[in-house]
């Protein structure tokens, strides 16, 4: 065995990651109690679906309030940005009779408009994004109550599907499984082990430590068992004509790919990293962080717009309070997935497991038929213990 990996063990190796595993930990105890507490509700294919479908927004959003949190800054906006982008995109379908895919792209460029709008005053006027999106959230909450006088249905059956159905059952079904979501699963697992080897090796030829032989299986281990666990259940989703791995899955999906890409793997990711870290040295460095700002909060929009054209296809139906409080499920998810307070440190795979613990108490404690109001109750003391952790954990290592 090589020297570099003696230097490892799979304990030290775990020990290095204690963080990132005891959130994956938190959402598993969490699945277990919630599983018990609902009599087994929690775990039903088609609400495990029903999951996906409805905190699709929280993911969403958390890409992008990720990357902004990273670079010290916050968005307040994105809730009311998503009322009213959906009210236009609907009054456009109805009202307006446009197509439904041009309205959608209406949509996106409207959230685009108004990330560079936003950005413009945070990174060439230098006001605070914090106050920035406050006075984004008061005005585009204002104007989305002024465009709808009431709810606007969208009787449109294509632009609904996006988030009510599943992907094609192309490979018909296995016995009483979806073949698609069989496939994907195992093609799930074999992409996760190929990248976590390729990782490996990289990292051994230029030079750098490498995690031992056994802590690279026990990730592939823990993923494949994940993987097969979801797996199974959006098989078996669904009913007798349609099922398997919904629509909206999928644009999550590839969102958080893209965005991972983009932060992991691009100039502009490191440069966000950089100025998070500290924003003087990034200056000094040479970094134009005016531009990564104003970047960030026109990524920001977009998502905006995908989040709203997500609700509005769930909802079927746009309203002035549509988006209401979805700031705060995007930012808990990012602090509850390991994003640090201070900046700098922060990734979108931890965001969705955070998105993942914020829907799981969502879903667990509607099931349980918790009032509402206690449950914005249970997110906020989350939110608090999830940012205590992240403190204490940084004064230990101090």
């Amino acid at each position: 065995m090589n020297n570099k990996e003696n230097k490892g063990s799979l304990l030290s190796s775990l020990t290095e990651n204690t963080r990132q595993y005891g959130i994956v930990g938190a959402l598993i105890v969490i699945i277990i109690v919630f599983q018990i507490l609902t009599g087994g509700l929690l775990l039903q294919p088609n609400t495990v679906v029903q999951l996906v479908q409805q905190n699709a927004y929280v993911v969403i959003l958390a890409i992008g309030m990720v990357m902004v949190i990273v670079a010290t800054h916050i968005d307040l906006s994105v809730g009311s940005l998503v009322g009213f982008i959906g009210g236009i995109v609907a009054l456009l379908m109805q009202d307006m009779h446009f197509n439904w895919f041009l309205s959608i792209l209406i949509g996106l460029l409207i959230g685009i408009i108004i990330g560079i709008w936003q950005g413009i005053w945070v990174a060439f006027v230098g006001i605070p994004g914090f106050i920035t999106t406050l006075a984004g959230m008061l005005i585009f909450r204002g104007l989305a109550t002024t465009m709808i006088n009431a709810s606007i249905p969208v009787n449109n059956s294509s632009f609904n599907a996006i988030a009510a159905n599943y992907l094609p059952n192309i490979f018909g079904f296995w016995g009483p499984f979806d073949g698609l979501s069989i496939v994907v699963g195992l093609l799930c697992i074999a992409a996760f082990a190929w990248i976590t080897f390729r990782k490996r090796n990289q990292a051994y030829k230029v030079g750098l430590d490498v995690e031992p032989l056994s802590a690279s299986y026990t990730k592939i281990v823990i993923a494949a068992v994940i993987i097969l666990a979801l797996t199974y259940e959006f098989a078996s989703s669904g009913n007798d004509t349609q099922g398997g791995i919904p629509i909206m899955l999928v644009i999550v999906g590839v969102l958080v790919l893209i965005y991972n890409f983009i932060l992991t793997r691009t100039v502009f990711g490191r440069h966000v990293y950089a100025v998070g870290g500290n924003r003087r040295a990034a200056m000094l460095s040479g970094i134009n962080t005016k531009r990564v700002d104003f970047s960030l909060f026109v990524h920001m929009g977009f998502l905006s717009g995908v989040a709203a054209i997500a609700m509005l296809s769930r909802l079927s139906s746009a309203s002035a309070s549509t988006g209401t409080s979805f700031e705060m499920d995007a930012i808990a998810a990012c602090f509850v997935g390991g994003t640090a307070v201070t900046g700098g440190i922060g990734t979108v795979p931890g965001v969705v497991i955070g998105a993942a613990v914020i829907g799981v108490i969502n879903q667990g404690l509607s099931i349980m038929g918790v009032d509402s109001a206690l449950i914005q109750s249970i997110k906020g003391l989350v939110l608090l213990l999830a940012v205590a952790i992240d403190i204490f954990s940084k004064r230990k290592k101090s």
